[in-house]
């Protein structure tokens, strides 16, 4: 789509030229060819870029009359990109670390005086992953990484969106927090998971001394296969949540009960429409807490959600008495 809005008028310029005069290829000298110019918007400002672009001239050169462009325009931004990479940054960070929709985005960046389309913020948001899958993919930093702390301990796990979609398998260094391996797969068959485990340990440089996940039974076997000598154990949250089976079930079935003696709060409202005297609001009030109540599930087994539904009907009641009280102490 063209753009409807004129660019934003440059606050900072700068003259940016080639750190070498003679050919990297050739040692041929390399003559100023034209001067390019481009317009790019970081966090601080929007930047005029001037560039002196060079070219060989040696008629055998392999790159005789290619561009030479100055070495620091690539610390600015991408190439052909409007935007500096820390606004990247810091919308990878809304996203993805705070969790925000492409429109708050778009809003915040606003805010900052940072004037882009909302369609913008997606291009930019791929532009953000597509950084990050190079990162994960520097093999040579991963190895410098994995060797000075001289050992990892593997976490390996499946996500799926939804049934009948493909499962993306995750192979993480607990320790350096680093994803050595992300891939989708149709199946999670035994061959299949053998196979990620045993390319993940091809490429380590440093010895395997653990590998936690989950206690499916292709897992565990892949897992024996691969690395029968290396200890391994299931994740925290899930050896919790088998512990606490049993807690577990009694929690819900108390959680029933309770939900059970309070589903008499739509007829309480409806007795109370056109009503807009002080005690109609104070029991709304009581009926929305309620509605509330009933709603707010913990997240087993950190929090049993019976438990935390009885604490907050319990805090109800005591709020009632205690108003009961006053009004029959007057």
């Amino acid at each position: 789509m063209a753009r409807r809005t004129s660019r934003p008028t440059p606050t900072q310029s700068h003259f940016l030229e080639p750190l070498r005069s003679r050919c990297p290829h050739c040692q041929g000298p390399l003559w100023a060819a034209y001067i390019n110019q481009r317009t790019v918007t970081t966090l601080d400002g929007v930047h005029r870029l001037t560039l002196r672009v060079r070219r060989c001239i040696t008629p055998t050169c392999p790159r005789y009359r290619k561009p030479y462009r100055p070495e620091e325009e690539s610390g600015w931004a991408l190439p052909h990109g409007e935007f500096g990479f820390d606004v990247i940054a810091l919308i990878g960070t809304l996203r993805y670390a705070e969790h925000r929709s492409v429109g708050e985005i778009h809003r915040h960046l606003l805010t900052r005086d940072i004037a882009l389309a909302q369609r913008t913020v997606t291009y930019l948001v791929d532009r953000y992953e597509e950084l990050i899958a190079l990162r994960l993919a520097d093999h040579d930093r991963l190895r410098t990484l994995l060797t000075a702390q001289g050992r990892v301990i593997l976490a390996l796990d499946g996500l799926q969106p939804d049934r009948g979609h493909e499962v993306l398998w995750v192979i993480r260094d607990c320790l350096s927090g680093e994803v050595l391996l992300a891939r989708s797969l149709l199946s999670a068959t035994q061959g299949d998971l053998v196979a990620l485990l045993r390319e993940v340990e091809r490429d380590l440089p440093v010895p395997v001394s653990g590998i936690i996940s989950d206690g499916q039974e292709t897992i565990r076997t892949a897992v024996e296969a691969v690395f029968p000598s290396v200890p391994h154990q299931l994740c925290q949250f899930h050896y919790l949540r088998e512990a606490t089976k049993a807690v577990f079930e009694a929690d819900r079935h108390a959680k029933k009960e309770l939900q059970k003696r309070v589903r008499g709060v739509r007829p309480l409202e409806r007795a109370l429409e056109g009503r807009t005297d002080g005690e109609a609001k104070a029991i709304r009030g009581y009926c929305l807490a309620v509605r509330s109540a009933i709603t707010d599930d913990g997240r087993p087994p950190l929090s049993a959600p019976g438990l935390r539904l009885h604490d907050r009907l319990q805090s109800i009641v005591t709020s009632i008495e205690r108003i009961e009280e006053k009004g029959g102490s007057q």
